[in-house]
């Protein structure tokens, strides 16, 4: 008998080529049985209504800095681009610690989860003190999102002629080493894995050659994948020039990156030829227009990476940046941002849907079916309430009035066949508590009396 079933959908999208009225989804032991149509459903030991509702498989985010809601909204740092706007909050994040960061985890991570995301990547790349990573996989496994865990690194300090203070950088050697025992510890290959390790230096603009290029051929020899910021800013741009000789992609090839193992942040300032090589390399791109506009970059073409022949996933970014961390937010941001860039016809809610699902997946390396609910995939699934004031009038086209519409929250959001939330409230236990915890800790790290 199956665990769960989710019936009576307005529309059930698959992802993988169905859009079912009516339809069904059944899991069982953390994977999907089957899905069909109205009048065949199994049995199983829980039923969930979905009348009124979009069923989609669990959004996945491939590009986040969850550490940083703890210095959401900053004012002093409101008004700054990339690189001000870091040197502004650098000397804040020397403030983290083990519980800094678990905190600020589990609290982002439930916020995910209210934007129905189910998988997330993260990239902790401000480390001034050891373990921190390891606080975060803990935060992960009691929220109970599934959790891509990308090391980031910086190992340029001001003092090196880098940007970032020295108490939130360290040494070469010792990040790499702490990269092997990441991945010893926590990384699980297998098929509907909770937990995996990527390696991720913050960007070119931040850390040395040397990391780059030992990072690559240390991800090849542990199996494990790359991430990295990529043509972010202009000001990144002139610094590979001035310091390389080269843009920003011609120096990514040069330190090995260039390939399918890697995927990459941003990608806002990239000529043509640039994206056509990031096609053929199979090197994919997390799209965050949220995070670039809001600092004032603007935001990559989603219709012209497509084109070039580049795998394109949805990122929420940093919550310091959006100060926000909802996917579907962020997924409606993207619909705008491509229709802007590319025309009217350029861009659908089913594209930037499959940005967030199937597409995202691919960028996480993910092979098991993830992003879709097809019989055998993790157990992902999130039902998006449509019976409110603003889908009144909405009838023919469920997936784009789920975009247009809203604001809309889930209904359901399940992990490995677990509800997180369940009826839009999260099923997590001490959640004021945690936020308690989160306002006590922000207010440290941002330098403020009580």
């Amino acid at each position: 008998m199956n665990d769960t079933l989710i019936r009576d959908a307005e529309l059930l999208v698959t992802m993988d080529g169905d859009e079912i009225p009516g339809g069904w989804v059944a899991l069982r032991e953390g994977t999907v049985t089957g899905t069909g149509r109205p009048g065949t459903e199994p049995r199983a030991a829980r039923t969930l209504s979905a009348r009124g509702a979009l069923v989609t498989p669990g959004l996945i985010n491939t590009h986040h800095h969850i550490f940083q809601n703890l210095t959401r909204a900053y004012a002093p740092a409101t008004r700054y681009e990339l690189f001000d706007w870091l040197g502004t909050l650098y000397p804040l994040w020397a403030g983290l610690d083990e519980e800094a960061v678990e905190v600020s985890t589990w609290v982002g991570l439930a916020e995910l989860a209210l934007g129905g995301c189910t998988t997330t990547a993260d990239m902790l790349h401000s480390h001034p003190r050891p373990r921190l990573t390891d606080a975060q996989i803990r935060a992960a496994r009691q929220v109970g999102l599934r959790f891509h865990a990308c090391r980031g690194a910086l190992d340029l300090s001001e003092r090196d002629g880098g940007p970032a203070p020295e108490e939130i950088t360290q040494s070469t050697d010792d990040i790499l080493a702490d990269c092997e025992r990441l991945v010893s510890t926590y990384h699980d290959p297998s098929p509907g894995s909770m937990v995996r390790i990527a390696l991720a230096p913050a960007t070119q603009a931040a850390v040395s050659e040397r990391l780059m290029a030992e990072t690559a051929r240390l991800a090849e020899r542990l199996d494990v994948r790359l991430h990295t910021h990529l043509a972010e800013s202009l000001d990144e741009v002139t610094y590979c020039r001035e310091t390389f000789g080269r843009r920003p992609v011609d120096q990514f090839e040069h330190v090995g990156w260039a390939g399918d193992r890697a995927w990459v942040a941003h990608f806002v300032f990239s000529e043509p030829g640039e994206r056509a090589r990031l096609g053929r390399w199979g090197t994919a791109v997390a799209h965050c227009p949220g995070s670039t506009m809001m600092l004032g970059a603007g935001a990559a073409s989603l219709p012209a990476l497509r084109e070039a022949g580049v795998t394109v996933g949805l990122g929420c970014d940093g919550s310091a940046s959006t100060d926000h961390a909802s996917l579907w937010l962020e997924a409606r941001t993207a619909l705008a941002a491509a229709r802007e860039r590319g025309g009217a016809a350029s861009t659908t809610a089913r594209d930037v849907l499959r940005a967030a699902t199937v597409d995202a997946a691919a960028c996480l390396g993910r092979e098991d079916g993830l992003g879709r609910l097809t019989p055998g995939a993790p157990a992902d699934v999130t039902v998006w309430g449509l019976d409110e004031f603003a889908f009144a009038g909405a009838h023919t086209d469920l997936v784009e009035a789920w975009l247009r519409c809203g604001p809309v929250r889930p209904r359901h959001t399940i992990v490995q066949g677990r509800p997180v939330v369940e009826n839009g409230t999260l099923t997590l236990p001490h959640t004021h508590d945690m936020l308690n915890a989160h306002a006590r800790i922000s207010r440290r790290i941002q330098r403020l009396s009580d």
